[in-house]
């Protein structure tokens, strides 16, 4: 059975009519294979797209980390690009991408892993397409050289203390002073095995070792910086996947709220997006997480040269701030999870701050709450797409909204 694919959905996936969804398959393309519900499966590609590609990943057809490797850098930076002009456009929101920045291959600095006991050791990796099965990913081109330096470490680790009924889970982040690693699926655990896994975070380079948020040792702290400000994150606290990514996104910010004072930086986290803003202006920061708040704080407390930076904890999904509470401030920066945030926008378009940073990861609630704003009076100045994901269907945005 021959299918003919005519457009990419939202996760990446050919589709064609039914609708029909083919992995790694492009429009254009003419495919047969076997249909199972609603997806195409063993599939034969019958006529390519110009856009396709060979990968140069070994790991791709195995691994379930990447999805578009198959297709041409220009094609995806396209097909991203108009994935959003697509979700505005929905609401009569007519804009122009200014840039596309995307991250180098092998930049990814954080990773969620997974490790699985087997007869012969262990096996750390990603899950394949569709499966729980784990997937060995050497070589890789996603992740940093720290990390991939680390993997045979974790697998001893798995192989030592992990269990053949279940799997481990590694949280990993490399930082300037080293590799960071929280491993869930412990439950097994007792008090005698704290001392075996000290030793090995110490024997294997490990900066910092938790089991779920449980510090377990600690011989050199994680670090990132922000601007002049060093801030050590708790265990898995949320950073930005990619070094330049976040680069990216902090130059952005700044440059919409260019010439403003006093910030309010909403669904904050540790501070990422507004430290680097301090040196000129004064910041508040909100955010519902106590631990990255905590984090925040102990490092604008040894940072020295900097304007006034204040925390609240808040949840701002369910008690959003009152637009007659914004009269203080004159620029802000929201980047909400990826549902966005409808209450909080609704509240910020009707208040007088003059711009507005905002940050999405989901081109659909951006568009959604572009909208409530635009309808407020703000104009949509400029976007840009931040590719950190490279090789994935993710796509992050920041834009510049400003009332006159």
């Amino acid at each position: 059975m021959e299918f003919k694919i005519e457009r990419l959905g939202h996760l990446g996936d050919g589709l064609a009519t039914g609708p029909v969804f083919a992995a790694r398959t492009l429009p254009g393309e003419t495919v047969s294979g076997d249909l199972i519900g609603n997806r195409l499966e063993n599939i034969r590609i019958v006529e390519p797209s110009e856009q396709r590609i060979s990968s140069d990943c070994s790991a791709f057809k195995r691994c379930g980390g990447c999805a578009m490797h198959h297709a041409h850098p220009d094609f995806v930076a396209n097909w991203k690009q108009g994935v959003l002009i697509h979700a505005l456009g929905a609401h009569g929101i007519k804009a122009q991408i200014q840039a596309i920045q995307t991250s180098p291959q092998n930049s990814r600095r954080r990773a969620k892993l997974s490790g699985k006991r087997t007869k012969k050791g262990a096996t750390v990796g990603f899950f394949g397409k569709a499966s729980e099965i784990v997937q060995t990913i050497e070589p890789c081109k996603v992740l940093v050289p720290a990390i991939m330096a680390i993997i045979p470490s974790l697998e001893k680790f798995t192989a030592q203390f992990g269990s053949r009924k279940g799997l481990l889970g590694f949280w990993v982040l490399s930082t300037s002073t080293g590799i960071d690693v929280s491993v869930d699926g412990m439950e097994h655990q007792s008090q005698s095995d704290l001392g075996p896994f000290a030793e090995w975070a110490r024997l294997n380079g490990i900066a910092r070792l938790s089991v779920g948020n449980q510090i377990i040792c600690e011989h050199q702290a994680p670090w990132l910086t922000f601007g002049q400000v060093k801030v050590s994150p708790p265990p898995r606290g949320f950073t930005q996947a990619t070094l330049q990514g976040e680069s990216a996104l902090q130059g952005a910010v700044a440059r919409a709220l260019n010439g403003v004072d006093a910030i309010i930086d909403l669904f904050s986290g540790m501070g990422t997006l507004g430290l680097p803003l301090v040196e000129v202006s004064t910041l508040h920061c909100v955010e519902n997480d106590e631990d990255l708040l905590d984090a925040l704080a102990h490092g604008v407390r040894h940072t020295q040269g900097i304007k006034k930076v204040t925390t609240e904890k808040r949840d701002l999904f369910q008690n959003p701030i009152n637009h007659t509470d914004l009269v203080n401030y004159n620029g802000a920066i929201i980047d909400p999870p990826r549902a966005g945030a409808e209450q909080q926008v609704r509240q910020i378009a009707q208040s007088q701050l003059s711009d507005i940073a905002m940050v999405s990861c989901n081109p659909v609630s951006f568009a959604r709450d572009a909208n409530l704003l635009v309808e407020g009076g703000y104009s949509l100045k400029w976007m840009e797409v931040v590719d950190q994901f490279r090789w994935s269907s993710h796509i992050e945005v920041v834009a510049h909204f400003s009332k006159n």
